[in-house]
């Protein structure tokens, strides 16, 4: 009975211990198991999450790319662009809830076979503690019936009465054996029932511990549950929105495909619509200059004919049209109250129709409604609308000490704050950004014409 009682107490006390401990141990077992690969899933899923924000950053490149592109044509190779940033994030994401998955399903299994384990393990235990009770209550009966019988017999059985009475050896020996052989049952009686409480007691505590280690597992076992439902749900969805950006990828391409004969002929039309510009500056130069040198001419014939008059006069203006009078001209100012270059002039290749093409200006981050400004003094030539450039105010600066013809162009605006012979002071508003004409998003196409051809803005900023 010693080894047996021994041997309960060990049980109970590594319940006791710990309960939850084997519980516990279920999930750090799947969990550690699969941390490395974990790890790698998410090194992954980092990886695609910089390679979209590293998209998104250069979306205003792709758009500076893009413009004087047909609309829709721009608009598919941007959520091209987009969808191709996304989709490596959700397939990355789409493995990481595989993983979960799988790894709650792993959980959920073990969770399973540990709880069986225990509940097993508990109708044991019942068992064995209503098998125990039973010795235990016929221990307290065998102990109280000896009881009854001592009551019984008192007085009768003490070691004088055994002397007094004992009429020979042989019955003295006889009698105090029977006496001694009652008070070792009575003491091994004793023993057996404290054996079988301490069991009893052992057996308890190990049946709370295991009844708690059952409550701990099911618990676990609902947490799993709803964290399997989670990996699952989100799975689906990463599922379903691959699918969709895979179809949504396929769709692009085709109308990107379909719209490239447009947008070439686009792209040609707003070269055109630049060179007529370019020419027709020009011929607005030359009259301004004919016109000049006939007014100098007339200036000098009426000189002559009053005797060589006063030298001053209206003749030599450098440009009445301008702004300057003739004076020298200073730097242009920046169109924008806060500039910031995101495409500068320069020859540009399209990444979809895969030819060069000249950036005629700036390109300025003017976020919708920015207010534009006029770069110096000068003349509205034109407060209009074009097919490519959408609206455009172009001032004449008039000319520098050198006779050079400045002018500057604002473009996609989204309104007119002047109109066309209007006089405008550097720095006044004339207009606000916009993306009309063939534009990918808000911005200021900014130009400058010097002598009727387009220059590097920033030479003259």
């Amino acid at each position: 009975m010693t080894a047996e009682r021994t041997t309960a107490a060990r049980s109970a006390l590594s319940w006791t211990r710990g309960p939850l401990a084997a519980a516990l141990a279920v999930v750090l077992l799947v969990s550690g198991s699969a941390a490395v690969h974990a790890d790698d899933l998410d090194d992954k899923r980092a990886a695609a999450e910089r390679a979209q924000a590293a998209k998104e950053r250069e979306r205003e490149n792709l758009e500076a790319e893009l413009e004087h592109t047909d609309a829709q044509l721009a608009d598919a190779v941007l959520e091209l662009d987009r969808v191709e940033g996304r989709l490596p994030v959700a397939e990355a994401e789409l493995a990481v809830a595989e993983a979960d998955l799988e790894r709650a399903e792993r959980e959920a299994a073990i969770l399973a076979q540990r709880l069986a384990d225990a509940q097993v393990e508990e109708a044991t235990v019942s068992r064995q503690l209503a098998d125990g009770a039973g010795k235990v209550d016929g221990a307290r009966e065998d102990i109280a019936q000896m009881a009854r019988e001592e009551l019984r017999g008192a007085g009768t059985g003490s070691t004088i009465g055994l002397v007094t009475g004992a009429e020979s050896t042989e019955e003295f020996i006889d009698g105090y054996s029977v006496s001694s052989s009652a008070a070792r049952i009575r003491a091994r009686t004793l023993a057996e029932l404290q054996d079988a409480e301490a069991t009893a007691r052992n057996l308890e505590a190990r049946l709370t511990a295991i009844r708690e280690a059952v409550a701990e597992l099911k618990r676990l076992a609902d947490e799993n549950v709803r964290s399997k439902e989670q990996a699952k749900q989100a799975a689906v969805e990463r599922k379903a929105e691959i699918e969709r950006l895979i179809e949504e990828q396929e769709r692009l391409t085709r109308r990107i495909e379909r719209r490239k004969d447009v947008a070439l002929e686009g792209i040609r039309d707003t070269e055109q619509e630049l060179s007529s510009i370019e020419s027709d500056l020009k011929s607005i130069i030359r009259e301004q200059k004919e016109r000049d040198e006939r007014l100098a001419r007339e200036q000098a014939e009426r000189e002559a004919a009053s005797g060589g008059g006063s030298s001053g006069g209206s003749g030599g203006s450098g440009g009445s049209s301008g702004g300057s009078s003739g004076g020298t001209l200073s730097f242009l100012s920046y169109p924008t109250a806060n500039p910031y270059v995101t495409s500068s002039y320069g020859m540009r290749f399209h990444p979809v129709l895969n030819y060069s093409r000249l950036h005629a200006g700036t390109d300025f981050r003017a976020y919708c409604g920015t207010p534009i400004l006029a770069a110096a003094d000068g003349t509205v030539l034109y407060a209009r609308t074009l097919a490519g450039l959408g609206n455009q105010v172009l001032i004449d600066h008039g000319y520098t000490a050198r006779g050079t013809s400045v002018m500057t162009s604002a473009n996609h605006l989204t309104s007119f704050a002047v109109s066309s012979g209007q006089r405008v002071s550097r720095g006044q508003v004339i207009g606000y950004s916009g993306t009309t004409g063939t534009s990918t998003a808000c911005h200021l196409h900014f130009e400058v014409y010097v002598n009727g051809s387009t220059v590097d803005p920033m030479t003259w900023l």
